[in-house]
C-alpha cells in the first residue's frame, strides 16, 4: 500500500511539473483570438460560478423594475456594454473574437443567472476576462438598472419591446419557445 501511495503522489508530482514545463516553455497560445479548449472553459467557468456563490452578497435591487428603469438600462447597456457583449441590433459584437476568453453576447444568448449575481459581475469586474468593474464609473442605480435590463431580456414588458424597436428598428430578440435557459455556460 505504500509503495501505492508513493507512486500515485510522484505519478501527480510529475503531471503537474509536465504541465509547468507547457506553459512556462511557451506552448500554449496567449493570442487573445485563439479559441479556448472546452477542458480549459469548463474549468474557468466552473471557478468562476465558485467564486460568485462564494464572494458575491445576495443582495436584492433597490430599483424597481418599471418600463422607465428598463427602458434607462437599456440605455446604459448601449452605452457602455454592447461594444463587447453585442448591441440591440441582435448581432454579435465585431470585438467578440478579439478578447480571450470572448465575451458573452447577451442579446443573443441572454443570462440566466440570477440578478445578485449580474450585479456582482457588473460592479467587481471579472478577472482575466476584460471585463472591468463598472463601480468607479456608473452610479448604483445605473449597474441596478442594467442588471434589471440584462436580467429580463426575453421578459421585457411591450412598452420596452416597442422602445427597443423604434430606437433601433430591430424587435428584441424572441423568447424561446422551448422555454430553453441561457447564460454564461458552454
Amino acid at each position: 500500500m505504500r509503495n501505492f501511495i508513493l507512486g500515485a503522489i510522484i505519478i501527480l508530482l510529475l503531471l503537474l511539473m509536465g504541465g509547468l514545463a507547457i506553459a512556462t516553455l511557451g506552448f500554449l497560445p496567449t493570442n487573445a483570438d485563439s479559441t479556448p479548449p472546452a477542458i480549459e472553459r469548463r474549468i474557468a467557468m466552473s471557478a468562476m460560478d465558485a467564486s460568485m456563490e462564494r464572494h458575491a452578497p445576495r443582495v436584492t435591487s433597490p430599483v424597481p423594475p418599471t418600463d422607465d428603469n428598463l427602458i434607462d438600462g437599456m440605455k446604459v447597456y448601449t452605452m457602455n456594454c454592447a461594444g463587447c457583449h453585442g448591441g440591440l441590433d441582435n448581432k454579435p459584437s465585431p470585438l467578440a473574437r478579439s478578447f480571450y476568453p470572448p465575451p458573452p453576447q447577451l442579446i443573443l444568448d441572454p443570462l440566466d443567472d440570477p440578478e445578485w449575481h449580474i450585479y456582482y459581475a457588473v460592479r467587481t469586474g471579472i478577472r482575466y476576462t476584460g471585463m472591468p468593474a463598472w463601480k468607479q464609473a456608473l452610479s448604483e442605480q445605473d449597474m441596478w438598472k442594467v442588471t434589471a435590463f440584462l436580467s429580463r431580456i426575453q421578459k421585457l414588458p411591450p412598452a420596452v419591446q416597442d422602445y427597443w424597436k423604434k430606437s433601433t428598428g430591430v424587435a428584441p430578440p424572441a423568447v424561446d419557445p422551448q422555454g430553453e435557459e441561457h447564460g454564461h455556460h458552454d
